[in-house]
C-alpha cells in the first residue's frame, strides 16, 4: 500500500527524512509535488494534488521539524 496524497503527515515525515537540508518554509509548490511523487512508496495519480494538499503537507513537514 503506497502514499496516497491524503497521506499528508506521512509524506511529511518522509520529506523531513530524505530532505534533512531543507527548510519546508522556504519551499516552492512546484518543487513540493515533485518531491513527493518521487518518494519511492508515493503511489497516487498526480492529478489528484491541489494548493490546499501541498500546503498541508508543507504545514505537516513544519511541525515534524519543529
Amino acid at each position: 500500500m503506497g502514499l496516497k496524497w491524503i497521506d499528508v503527515v506521512d509524506i511529511a515525515v518522509e520529506l523531513s527524512e530524505q530532505q534533512p537540508d531543507v527548510d519546508p518554509r522556504q519551499i516552492r509548490f512546484t518543487d513540493l509535488r515533485e518531491w513527493v511523487m518521487a518518494l519511492d512508496e508515493f503511489d497516487d495519480d498526480p492529478e489528484h494534488c491541489g494548493e490546499r494538499i501541498l500546503e498541508a503537507i508543507q504545514q505537516a513537514w513544519i511541525d515534524e521539524q519543529d
